[in-house]
């Protein structure tokens, strides 16, 4: 399971935990079938740029799932929630604004 949460001080926080309790912080993780070849991709792609703009981070994590999972993504196929510091609640992307991430990544490969 993640959890995510904005600590006030600290800003936004992810954390990870598994069936027996153990926990882990990090700035960015996956979970399932693909989760090893999902965190090796964040792990290299951190170590280049360790802070991302909202856009990146949404981008990334699309990229991610693209390229673990070997799919090119249309804007109904993929679902994307997000929650920032500036507005605290969870929020499902459109179709729409995840179609203009979509050809953000296309435009950068």
């Amino acid at each position: 399971m993640m959890l995510i949460g904005i600590d006030d001080e600290l800003g936004p926080q992810l954390y990870k935990t598994d069936p027996a309790g153990y926990y882990s912080g990090f700035k960015a993780c996956a979970v399932g079938v693909k989760q090893t070849e999902a965190n090796s991709f964040f792990e290299k792609k951190m170590k280049k740029k360790p802070n991302w703009t909202q856009d990146e981070t949404i981008q990334m994590g699309i990229r991610c799932l693209s390229t673990v999972l070997s799919i090119d993504f249309k804007p109904s196929e993929v679902e994307v929630g997000i929650v920032t510091t500036d507005l605290p609640t969870f929020r499902s992307l459109k179709e729409s604004e995840i179609d203009a991430h979509l050809v953000a990544i296309a435009e950068k490969d």
